[in-house]
């Protein structure tokens, strides 16, 4: 079943899951947590990295949002 979500609809969701990280991230415990030398990933990210990854992907929506009020419309880019 294909979940039907509005592009603000979309864009909240991502600002509500940045906002609950950074409210993650600024707790003692989690930043005990991070600090230990036990703590790892497979790829090396933090919980940083995925608060400012959700913030471009917020950013790149607002851009293809602000192109497609330009344009009126998609304009689908093809590497032909």
């Amino acid at each position: 079943m294909e979940m039907k979500l509005s592009t603000s609809e979309i864009r909240a969701i991502l600002q509500g899951c940045q906002c609950t990280l950074r409210f993650v991230g600024s707790s003692k415990d989690y930043r005990q947590l991070q600090g230990s030398p036990d703590f790892s990933t497979s790829n090396d990210m933090v919980l940083n990295n995925v608060v400012n990854t959700l913030g471009e992907l917020i950013e790149a929506i607002d851009d293809v949002e602000q192109l497609m009020h330009q344009t009126g419309g998609y304009e689908r880019r093809t590497g032909d």
